[in-house]
């Protein structure tokens, strides 16, 4: 292992917990239109209290206080603690798999998006424009920067395009086609059962999904994220009965999830 290596790894660690913190904060505020920037210090949800910083260390914290307010004793939820805890994880492997270089961080900032987003949608059924829009921009800025190999998009795009040109039209290509699918699915599912089946904002999560992992990303992704909603929505009609089958599942959870499993466990020169 050369050195320096694992150093380096534990200080991108140490970086994915404090941006972990706050993705806490947006997780929190942003489905219900709270500013982020003020007020400035993370208060308890529960008694409005402000968090002493010494309260607000990420993990740490949490496990000192065991998940509760040091002002009113009301629980905090785990989610507070998981949400540093894979922020680091993911920027530990961002580094392990690139290096300190442009794709460590491409794959960083794409995973703090689908960690926020994971999030807001299990817990609101919201996917907040500032990281679907604002995680397509990113995105796009990134395959500008550093354009990723040739895929799928080839197949719509002349081979003589400038690399910067062709990567920023392969990541908003590989959104806008996946994002024209879903979008006409969901209008099809409403229009047959005369009720929504999917939500504006995984539309426009496709965007996000383009941007970072293109067209061929994109797509594998939806195919995951497809079966593991139906793994779940068959085990929810075993254990709760047919009723299950009226409930609607996060849709945007399992494409978040479904991303970070492919883009770290399944990397192959590129971020899928």
């Amino acid at each position: 292992m050369l050195d320096g290596l694992p150093l380096l790894a534990a200080f991108a660690g140490l970086i994915g917990l404090l941006i972990g913190s706050f993705l806490n904060v947006c997780i929190y505020r942003l489905p219900r239109d709270l500013s982020t920037a003020y007020p400035r210090r993370s208060f308890c949800p529960h008694c409005g209290k402000t968090v002493a910083w010494y309260d607000n260390i990420p993990v740490l914290s949490w496990l000192l206080l065991r998940g509760r307010c040091r002002a009113c004793g009301a629980g905090i939820s785990i989610r507070y603690a998981l949400v540093e805890l894979l922020t680091a994880a993911t920027f530990v492997s961002a580094y392990w798999q690139h290096g300190a270089s442009g794709e460590a961080l491409r794959l960083a900032l794409f995973s703090a998006v689908l960690i926020v987003l994971l999030f807001t949608d299990m817990e609101t059924y919201i996917l907040p424009d500032e990281f679907t829009l604002g995680g397509a921009a990113a995105g796009w800025v990134m395959a500008t920067l550093w354009p990723p190999p040739p895929g799928l998009i080839t197949l719509f795009l002349p081979m003589d395009r400038l690399p910067a040109g062709e990567g920023l039209a392969a990541s908003v290509l590989g959104g806008l086609i996946p994002a024209g699918m879903i979008w006409s699915i969901g209008a099809a599912y409403e229009r047959l059962r005369g009720r929504e089946g999917l939500g504006f904002g995984d539309v426009k999560m496709m965007l996000t999904l383009g941007a970072f992992a293109g067209l061929e990303g994109t797509l594998l992704t939806v195919a995951v994220a497809s079966v593991l909603g139906s793994l779940v929505g068959m085990v929810r009609v075993v254990t709760r009965g047919r009723t299950a089958m009226l409930d609607e599942l996060p849709l945007g959870s399992f494409l978040a999830f479904a991303g970070l499993l492919l883009a770290h466990l399944g990397h192959s020169g590129r971020l899928y």
